[in-house]
This record gives C-alpha cells, structure tokens and sequence, in this order.
C-alpha cells in the first residue's frame, strides 16, 4: 500500500484520504486526479461515512499540477488536465460527506485551490499557501475560482499577482483554513472535528452541505427563497422529528437517516 499514490482507510465512521506522493511533493498529476475522483465516488456511496479527512504524506501537502505533464502538450492534452482539475474541485463540494483539508505544510497553486474548495480546513502552525503560477508564466486561473470565493476579492488578488506565500495565521484570518493548531495536534484536531460532525445525522448534514453551495451565490431573495423550501422539506424527514423529540425530551438522538 505505501506505493500508491492515493491511500484510503477508515476510522470508525471517517474517511481518512492520503495524497501519497511525496516524492513529488504530493503533485496532482492526472493519474492521482482521477484515483481521487473515483475514491470520493465510492466514499459518496458509502452510508456508513459521515466525514472524510483529506491528507498528504510528507513535508508538502500539495504543490499543485505536475509540472512534468504541462510542457509541450497539445490543446486537448492541457484542456483534458483542467477539465478534470475542474471535476476533482466540484466532486469534493457534491458529495454528501463534508471534507476537512489536513494541511501539515505547503499548499500551492492547485494545491492551494485544494485547500479553498474543501468544506473545512486545519493547518499545523509551518503550513504555507500560495498561488505562484503568475511567476512561471502560468496565471493560476483555476485556483482562482476556489480562492476567491474563500477569501473574497482583493486578498486573492494579492496572492494571485504577486506569488507571495501567505502563513498559517493569515490564511485563517483570511477564510481560507478554519483554524491553526501545532504540527503535534493536527492530527487528533482534524478528527476532533470529523467526529463532530459524524455525530450529527448524516442526512441533515447532506441536506445542509448542498443547500450551502446552491444558496451562496443566489442573492438575497433568491436564497432565502430556496433555503425555506429545503428548511420545510427537511422539517419532514424523520431524523428531524428525532433530533426535535430527543431534544425535548432531554435524551440522546437515533439516527436513521431517513
């Protein structure tokens, strides 16, 4: 198993994803784009997940593309990269298990786009994020999309342009990670708050996720619109009825997910 590029385990009802490449600095070449997006498809299917964690083995968490494969390509060749780029970002915002980014250290250009397109974010204290495409040559279109819906406007921007590498404390003050905690805790913090959510019904928990993404770029009307029929329909569900007698009647919730 320490061979392959992508490693799946599973702790209680965690997924535990690792980028195994660090050799390579943990790079998203195509192959590992692929095997990512057909592990989140299996994990989607499986009802007994209710969190993954996403990883990466070694010093780096992620430096992006593989550069290897981004010289003397055809147009088909580089459109085939990013449309598949693309999948792999919209995959981890569809499934219905929330993903929590375990950042232990550099996270750029796509693997700063990683990092800003995962539901939750955890980053050891040394992790650094940056978009330095624009210094080779190459802007970071894609990661921008992820990046400035993180950290709004003019922060991305700033990144985007200059190259420059952003520290823990920033990212976090900035939106793009939730919260930084020592190298030693990363760990135990990451499954801290996986558990957490595994704790909740799986159900609201999927209903909530996608009703976040569909909402957040409606506007005003538009959202509170579509957030009160989904409210309603989820009033329905029986894990609501649970959650609502549980709490009423001072006793720990069963969920069905149903």
């Amino acid at each position: 198993m320490a061979d392959r590029d992508l490693l799946l385990d599973f702790e209680g009802k965690t997924a535990v994803v690792t980028l195994n490449r660090p050799n390579r600095r943990n790079a998203l070449s195509l192959n590992l784009m692929l095997e990512l997006i057909a592990c989140l498809n299996e994990i989607e299917q499986n009802r007994s997940v209710n969190a993954v964690i996403l990883a990466a083995a070694g010093k780096v968490y992620c430096s992006g593309h593989d550069l290897s494969e981004m010289t003397g390509r055809s147009v088909g060749e580089y459109r085939r990269i990013f449309d598949v780029c693309a999948e792999l970002m919209m995959k981890i915002q569809s499934i219905p298990q929330p993903v929590i980014a375990e950042v232990q250290g550099v996270a750029t250009a796509a693997g700063c786009q990683l990092v800003a397109t995962c539901d939750l974010a955890i980053a050891a204290e040394h992790a650094t994020f940056a978009t330095p495409g624009v210094r080779i040559g190459l802007f970071c279109t894609t990661p921008m999309v992820a990046l400035s819906r993180a950290i709004g406007r003019k922060r991305a921007l700033q990144m985007l342009l200059t190259g420059e590498s952003i520290d823990a404390e920033t990212a976090a003050e900035w939106g793009l990670i939730n919260r930084v905690v020592p190298e030693r805790e990363l760990s135990s913090a990451t499954r801290k708050l996986a558990a957490r959510i595994a704790d909740a019904s799986p159900l609201t928990v999927s209903i909530g996720k996608q009703a976040y993404y569909t909402q957040i770029d409606l506007d005003l009307s538009k959202a509170y619109g579509y957030a009160k029929e989904v409210m309603t329909t989820n009033a329905l569900a029986t894990d609501a009825q649970e959650g609502i007698s549980a709490f009423l009647e001072k006793r720990v919730a069963c969920w069905s997910g149903k």
